[in-house]
């Protein structure tokens, strides 16, 4: 039983004590050694990524996180199908409940913080089943011959046997993520969520950008069937029609129609860019050692202070909605529950659709580069669902894109907030390792509650700017486009995941050459 005056989530350590888990290295690991398992964890994502799940029917396949996907960091299909949906599910779940004080943990504690992960990583093992029921049962089709193969073994039963192989399998491959993620961040470099994005974001904008096949690579390439790749089919068009050609239609089929126009090649490269200057961007505390004359440093408090993960976690809950307004509304057994099934206020699909065609789950969905907004304006002919029952108007549009951006900002800095007070990145918390590690703010008393007051003027505030930033850039690449349909949210994601990944080898290789610097960035 849970002592009194702790949380009842002490209750389940008996359980979270006994799953399967990466043990923490007993003392410093080697820059080397780390680096190793940073390599091999990558090579394992990107060979799990190209697994198939065996008796899958991919042609009948629904992808209910096609939107989504490169954010999940998996692949459809796949052992990756879930990427690190759960994780980041679970993940807000507890962030939600520890931010709102329903869960009371102190996670300045050690016993408190061992039993937030431990409760952590049972709900991912729940929401792996969450995620992977409904999506086998509904979407993810088995095989008739896999059906068939089974009858054999349980006669009438082929069916229900397929689905549930199929749903170990996904259980199996998005706990080998969560053991990978844990691999990375207790003997590797940084996050594994993180990684895997990184690569999976940098595959699809290395093959958007170079990919010489045609966009049907069942047929000859021509100018109705390009190369897919940007810098191949651009190549292509100047060499092969004069630039009289260009007008006809040609210019507006290079520059701005998919797939991989110049324009979303451009604003690839200025999403970048800004990502780049917005990381060198900070504040610099000057620091002294209370002990070491003249030995001083400076702590830095950066523009994007949350890092990327507020958005990682509001593009999940949206993935989440995208998913459940989907169940909904074709699921057999969804559909059948009252005011919630089949309402199209929550969002409907058209037949073979995984992208909502309406109502909530629509409005807040991602925008898809300029086709889906831009050109409306120009020309109705552009407008989503031109002539069918689903038809837009101009201003369902709008609406959609206003609401589209004010949900990631908002959403961002709502997330930027929870989570810097759940990693002991608090204007309290960075107080007390500031104490800890011997150093104080010169000209100022050697007092932690003056350092919280000090550090108070600076990190409530630049949270907020730095879930409005990242949520801002995230919208705006989407509604620009991006190479590899990698998504804006992507490649915004991946690029402040490179910059960080190496000044953390830099701070390994500083501490691997100084060890006194491992107690300051809370090594051993």
């Amino acid at each position: 039983m849970a002592e009194e005056g702790k949380s009842k989530l002490y209750l389940l350590k008996p359980i979270t004590d006994r799953l399967p888990a990466v043990s923490r290295p007993d003392g410093h690991v080697h820059f080397r050694t780390k680096m190793m398992w940073l390599v091999l964890i990558l090579i394992l994502y990107f060979v799990l990524t190209n697994i198939m799940i065996y008796g899958l029917d991919q042609a009948e396949t629904i992808d209910l996180f096609a939107s989504y996907r490169t954010i999940m960091a998996g692949a459809q299909g796949s052992l990756m199908h879930l990427g690190i949906g759960p994780i980041v599910t679970g993940s807000i779940i507890m962030q939600l409940f520890v931010g709102a004080k329903i869960i009371k943990l102190d996670l300045t504690n050690e016993e408190d913080k061992a039993v937030y992960q431990g409760t952590q990583k049972f709900l991912v093992i729940i929401m792996i089943v969450v995620e992977s029921v409904p999506q086998v049962y509904g979407y993810l089709q088995p095989s008739d011959i896999f059906i068939s193969n089974l009858d054999g073994l349980w006669s009438g039963h082929g069916s229900g046997l397929a689905a549930f192989v199929i749903v170990l399998q996904l259980c199996f491959g998005s706990y080998l993520v969560f053991l990978m993620d844990e691999v990375v961040s207790k003997w590797g470099i940084g996050s594994g969520i993180s990684l895997f994005i990184a690569a999976g974001v940098a595959q699809q904008m290395f093959t958007g950008t170079l990919n010489w096949l045609p966009v049907d690579t069942s047929a000859a390439p021509s100018l109705a069937n390009p190369p897919a790749g940007t810098l191949p089919k651009t190549i292509y068009f100047l060499t092969h029609i004069p630039s009289s050609g260009m007008v006809q239609g040609r210019f507006e089929q290079l520059i701005i129609s998919p797939p991989n126009p110049i324009i979303a090649l451009v604003g690839t490269i200025v999403i970048f860019m800004f990502v780049a200057y917005a990381e060198s961007c900070r504040i610099e505390l000057p620091l002294a050692h209370e002990s070491a004359r003249g030995a001083r440093g400076r702590y830095p408090i950066k523009l994007i202070y949350a890092s990327n993960i507020p958005v990682i976690l509001i593009a999940a809950v949206l993935a989440n909605v995208s998913m459940f307004a989907m169940l909904f509304w074709s699921n057999d057994f969804f559909s059948s529950l009252p005011v919630l099934g089949q309402n199209p206020a929550l969002g409907y699909f058209e037949p073979g659709a995984s992208a909502p065609s309406g109502g909530l789950a629509w409005y807040v969905s991602t925008v898809n580069g300029l086709p889906d907004w831009l050109l409306p304006i120009f020309d109705s002919r552009y407008l989503p669902f031109h002539g069918t029952p689903a038809a837009k108007s101009l201003f369902q549009v709008l609406i959609h894109v206003i609401v589209y951006i004010s949900v990631m900002i908002f959403g961002s800095i709502l997330f930027a907030k929870f989570w810097i007070e759940t990693t002991n990145m608090g204007a309290e918390s960075v107080a007390e390792q500031i104490q800890g590690s011997g150093m104080q703010i010169p000209g100022f008393r050697r007092d932690p509650r003056i350092l919280k007051k000090v550090l108070e003027r600076y990190i409530p505030v630049v949270t907020v700017l730095s879930g409005a930033i990242v949520g801002a850039l995230a919208a705006f690449a989407d509604l620009l486009g991006t190479v590899g349909n990698s998504s804006g949210t992507g490649v915004l994601l991946a690029v402040g995941i490179m910059i960080q990944t190496y000044e953390a080898i830099g701070r390994e290789q500083m501490m691997e050459m100084h060890p006194v610097l491992r107690g300051f960035f809370g090594s051993e």
